[in-house]
């Protein structure tokens, strides 16, 4: 290897990666300095280390979209890079975390990236409070797709989820399937599959972000499953951060600036009490606006709203 090239990042494990040529080659590559931060799918400028058998990436090419979660300092950090839509996978076992899954939604509403639910293990049945979840996520207008790894059930639906040409990333939280559901899609590839250990709680399955290649030049990133995720707050819109339904409700406030948390004459609040805005979903959003306001004070006077 000699000189630079550009490549399309496909694997990261830490400071490390694997990347795709142009002529598709997959090569070990890593950042050159810490300045870079690089996700999976990521296209990067890389020239060869006359020293090892690896890549050194030299310069970050630009994105035209990428998923974005906060710190512990309220900065933001990428997850994956160069999306056209988000599947969020959730599934009856392990119980469902719907917190986490509106959280991933409204950072991909920030980042302006479609995003559809994925419903894996639906042979294990759809309670009627599950049930009812789902319905008030089709009202907020999310579609959904239900679908068996372990059957094969429906995953034509899941592959019509990702629109021909487009890349998507596979997110939710560890144990729900999603490198089960890679299999299914990819049998030829190889895809580290755990279980679960324990009939309530999953663990981390995939330790890297790993990029995988579809019929109709589809492009899918399988994500590590996650116990928590936080939305970058400098991403989000301040006013509705990434609700559908708060900011359809958002304009009927008395006041412009409103939170809706109690300021008198809040649309949104309202609709609660008429029960035509979901009340989990309502909640999930004041519980966000805490974690809003908590994160933009971590970041000081230059990143508060």
């Amino acid at each position: 290897m000699s000189g630079t090239l550009e490549a399309r990042v496909v694997a990261t494990f830490g400071r490390h990666m694997t990347v795709r040529t142009a002529d598709g080659r997959l090569l070990r590559a890593r950042p050159f300095g810490r300045a870079l931060a690089v996700v999976c799918g990521d296209r990067v400028q890389c020239r060869s280390d006359p020293h090892h058998d690896e890549l050194h990436v030299t310069a970050l090419l630009p994105r035209r979209s990428a998923l974005y979660r906060a710190n512990l300092r309220g900065g933001s950090e990428p997850v994956v890079a160069n999306l056209d839509a988000l599947l969020v996978v959730l599934a009856p076992l392990p119980a469902p975390d719907l917190y986490v899954v509106d959280r991933y939604l409204a950072a991909a509403a920030s980042a302006h990236i479609g995003a559809t639910l994925v419903v894996n293990k639906e042979e294990l049945g759809i309670d009627a409070a599950l049930g009812a979840e789902l319905a008030a996520y089709a009202a907020a207008g999310y579609g959904a797709v239900r679908c068996s790894a372990a059957s094969g059930a429906n995953l034509d639906a899941l592959l019509a989820a990702i629109p021909a040409g487009a890349a998507a990333a596979l997110v939710g939280q560890s144990g729900v399937g999603k490198s089960s559901l890679v299999a299914r899609l990819l049998p030829g590839e190889q895809v580290a599959i755990g279980e679960l250990v324990r009939a309530e709680e999953g663990r981390h399955t995939t330790t890297a972000s790993r990029l995988f290649e579809l019929p109709g030049e589809r492009a899918l990133i399988d994500s590590p499953g996650v116990r928590d995720f936080a939305p970058a707050i400098d991403r989000l819109d301040a006013r509705s951060l990434g609700f559908p339904e708060v900011e359809r409700l958002a304009p009927g406030c008395r006041f412009q600036d409103c939170r809706h948390m109690r300021e008198p004459g809040c649309a949104v609040r309202a609709a609660v009490d008429a029960g035509t805005f979901h009340p989990r979903r309502y909640e999930s959003y004041r519980r966000l606006r805490v974690l809003f306001e908590k994160l933009s004070a971590a970041r000081g006077p230059a990143g508060r709203h």
